[in-house]
């Protein structure tokens, strides 16, 4: 093995770690560490945390002295039930999952310009079942979609109160898809097979921001986070199971390149402070996300097989589109904060988002049905030291399929339920 390929396995490895089996609004997260969850997922307008840096790079020119360090990790456990004719509550495997983040921010002398540079895992999907099959039996079904974004930032404070922001760096997304597979396109259309694939492959990711200070008790926020389009690469495992022309079935191996693309964004909000002593903080943010064009399908190629019959019978390439047809999202969050004293804080949030898959491509590859979020946190300072803790639990209604658009017909008749619980901790250092 190259050592460049065993790069890619190692880095494919630590983000399969690293990705839960569900996340939130589609597949983006309902917000990013301990302080931002505690509330709502609200941070567009604020500047009291790292997590900024992804959120809103604008209010990295507004963060309190000369900068922050912040170090945490997100724990997630979920809870998924699948339900067919052939399956009466299958459940999908339960692991722990914890997402690391981190972020450094630097502010001038001036206070003027501020940089940073932060990691974050900001979206994702998977899913481990077993499930049995009306086409191929009892199989496992499993499925990783993870990003993980190293984003560098500036921001400029233009005005004493109105500043912008911005981060590029590279996004890296990682892609697994182990069980039944139906050919969906193609010549090879309605062909079920058993497919093993891994593919990671890196774009740039970047956004934009910008924040005003109304006055001292008024911030208000707007960033917008573009679209990123990944073509992985890697190599995949196939067997063609048994059809009407082929008394055996058919195993090759190829290489493997698949199209995903995460959406962009765009989301606004508010901060006001209230009370004689401005104790008390609400907060509102909207937040769009452009589904219907980031999903509409996942392209899969295949080529370089390592049987020689399978060019005969398809040509040189294999190529298909999983369809998806998601839709629009546009997401409420809601976020309160209470300072008990100036060294601690309790927060709670609440968050509302449609569900963007339809009934007709529901599959158990992608469960990603979660509809409502409520969360609570707490902060306590230590001179320039600060801990973050907070809960957030999702849940949805069950959503169910009669007739799938998906051609092979295993998910007819089908359900999906799913909640998860959320625990997040961070250590914030202020300088």
């Amino acid at each position: 093995m190259n050592s460049k390929r065993g790069q890619w396995l190692t880095l494919a490895g630590w983000l399969g770690l690293l990705v839960p089996p569900a996340w939130a609004d589609g597949i983006e997260r309902d917000g990013i560490g301990a302080i931002p969850i505690g509330r709502g997922g609200n941070n567009v307008a604020s500047f009291d945390n790292g997590v900024i840096i992804y959120d809103n790079p604008a209010g990295m020119a507004n963060v309190p002295g000369q900068g922050l360090v912040e170090v945490g990790a997100d724990g997630l456990f979920t809870d998924l039930h699948y339900s067919s004719p052939l399956n009466d509550h299958a459940s999908s495997r339960q692991t722990p999952w914890a997402l690391p983040f981190f972020s450094f921010i630097q502010r001038s002398e001036d206070g003027r310009f501020a940089y940073g540079i932060g990691l974050f895992a900001p979206a994702g999907f998977g899913s481990d079942w077993k499930i049995d099959s009306p086409l191929v039996g009892l199989q496992r079904y499993k499925s990783i979609g993870a990003q993980i974004d190293i984003l560098p930032a500036l921001a400029y404070r233009i005005t004493d109160r109105l500043s912008i922001g911005g981060n590029v760096g590279p996004g890296i997304t990682y892609a697994q898809l182990t069980g039944p597979f139906v050919v969906q396109t193609g010549a090879l259309q309605g062909t079920p097979t058993l497919i093993d694939l891994h593919a990671t492959g890196v774009t740039a990711a970047w956004s934009v921001g910008l924040q005003y200070l109304v006055d001292e008790r008024t911030t208000l926020g707007l960033c917008y986070i573009a679209q990123t389009r990944y073509n992985l690469h890697g190599d995949a495992q196939v067997e063609v199971e048994k059809i009407a022309f082929l008394p055996v079935s058919i195993y090759s191996r190829f290489n493997a390149d698949v199209d995903v693309t995460f959406p962009r964004s765009l989301s606004g909000g508010i901060v006001h402070a209230f009370g004689e002593q401005r104790q008390h903080l609400a907060m509102l943010q909207l937040m769009w996300f452009d589904w219907a064009n980031a999903f509409h399908n996942i392209g899969l190629r295949l080529t370089n097989s390592s049987n020689s019959l399978v060019p005969l019978l398809a040509g040189p390439s294999i190529q298909d589109r999983f369809p998806l047809n998601w839709s629009d999202t546009l997401s409420v969050r809601l976020g309160y904060e209470y300072y008990l004293d100036p060294d601690q804080v309790l927060r709670c949030g609440f968050i509302y988002h449609p569900n963007p898959v339809p009934n007709q491509t529901l599959t158990p590859y992608i469960p990603a049905t979660l509809m409502y979020a409520v969360s609570a946190g707490y902060s306590k300072q230590w001179s320039n030291w600060g801990f973050n803790i907070a809960y957030q639990y999702s849940f949805g209604a069950e959503q169910a399929v009669a007739q799938s658009a998906l051609i092979g017909g295993d998910f007819n008749n089908s359900s999906i339920g799913a909640q998860a619980h959320w625990l997040s901790l961070s250590l914030l250092y202020r300088y």
